[in-house]
C-alpha cells in the first residue's frame, strides 16, 4: 500500500512537470495548423512576431519580450528562405525593441521581390512601427495602433527621448548645460538624422521623397510622446498605406499566444452569440 502511494506521488510530480511542456506543445501545433490555413487563404508566406509577456520554468517567472536580434537572425531566416515570387504578410505585436533588430527586419522585408504585408491586430510600437514602414501595404484593426520612431537614449536607469535632450540644450543654451548633457545632445541629434534617413529610405518607393522626409520629421522630432498611440485612421491620415480591417483566422491566431497570467484581475466575458437555452417542462406535463 505504501508503495502504491509513492508512486502515485511519484507520478503526480513528473505530471505536474511535464503538463505545461504537453499543453506549450499542443498550442504549437494549433499555431502552425492556422498559419498553413492563412498561407493558403491569403496566398502569403506568412511569418509571425508576437512579444507577449510570457512565463518561464515550474514557478512561472514573467519574462518581458521586445525586438532582438535573436527575432531579426529568425525573421531574416524565414524572408531569406521565401521564394522571390512569393509574397509575405508578417503579423507584428510588439512594444518595440532594438533599432538595430529592427532596421534589419525591416530592410530585408523591404528588399523581398514580391508583394509584403504587415498586419497589425493590437499594437507595433518604436521599432513594430519602423518594420511596419517597409511594407508595400499595412494592414490594421480598426482598434490597432502604430508608434512614434523618436530615438530614446539611456542615461544610467533613465530614458531619455533624443529630441527633449536637444529641446534642453536649446532652451537654456550650450554654456549653461553640463559637458555630459552636450554629448548626449550630439548623439541626439545623430540619432534622429540616422532614424530618418532609414525612414525614408523605407518609404521612397511607395511615395515622393518630400512626402518620406515629412512623415520621418512627425515621427522622430518630439511632436508626440514615445508611446503616443497612432491610430489607423491616423496613420492614413500621415500618407501610410494602411488597410483596415483583418481576417478573422488572425485573431483566432492571437489566442493562441495567450498572455501569462500575474497576481491581478484578468479579462473576462461570456463569448458571444450566447446559445439558446433549453426549453424548460412546464408543471403538470409530462
Amino acid at each position: 500500500m505504501i508503495d502504491i502511494i509513492g508512486l502515485l506521488f511519484w507520478f503526480l510530480i513528473i505530471i505536474t512537470m511535464l503538463w505545461p511542456q504537453i499543453q506549450y506543445r499542443n498550442i504549437q501545433v494549433a499555431r502552425l495548423n492556422l498559419i498553413k490555413k492563412l498561407e493558403q487563404k491569403l496566398g502569403f508566406r506568412i511569418i509571425t512576431m508576437i512579444h507577449r509577456q510570457e512565463s518561464i520554468g515550474f514557478f512561472k517567472i514573467p519574462i518581458y519580450r521586445f525586438i532582438d536580434i535573436e527575432d531579426s537572425e529568425a525573421v531574416l531566416r524565414a524572408i531569406r528562405s521565401t521564394p522571390p515570387e512569393k509574397p509575405i504578410a508578417l503579423i507584428i505585436h510588439t512594444p518595440g525593441g532594438l533599432v538595430l533588430a529592427a532596421s534589419q527586419i525591416a530592410e530585408a522585408l523591404k528588399r523581398h521581390p514580391a508583394k509584403k504585408v504587415v498586419i497589425v491586430p493590437h499594437y507595433a510600437m518604436s521599432g513594430g512601427t519602423l518594420i511596419a514602414l517597409a511594407a508595400d501595404e499595412i494592414w490594421m484593426d480598426p482598434n490597432a495602433v502604430l508608434g512614434p520612431l523618436d530615438p530614446q537614449l539611456m542615461k544610467g536607469n533613465l530614458q531619455l527621448p533624443a529630441p527633449s535632450i536637444l529641446k534642453v540644450v536649446k532652451l537654456k543654451g550650450a554654456e549653461k548645460v553640463s559637458d555630459e548633457t552636450l554629448i548626449l545632445a550630439d548623439i541626439a541629434e545623430k540619432a534622429i538624422k540616422q532614424t530618418q534617413e532609414i525612414i525614408i529610405n523605407l518609404l521612397k518607393d511607395k511615395m515622393d521623397e518630400n512626402k518620406a522626409s515629412e512623415i520621418a520629421v512627425k515621427l522622430t522630432e518630439g511632436i508626440w510622446t514615445h508611446d503616443y498611440p497612432i491610430t489607423a485612421e491616423k496613420a492614413k491620415e500621415l500618407g501610410l498605406p494602411v488597410k483596415i480591417g483583418l481576417p478573422p483566422e488572425i485573431y483566432k491566431l492571437m489566442e493562441l499566444y495567450p498572455q501569462a497570467h500575474t497576481h491581478r484581475p484578468g479579462v473576462e466575458f461570456i463569448p458571444y452569440p450566447y446559445l439558446p437555452k433549453p426549453p424548460t417542462k412546464k408543471q403538470g406535463t409530462k
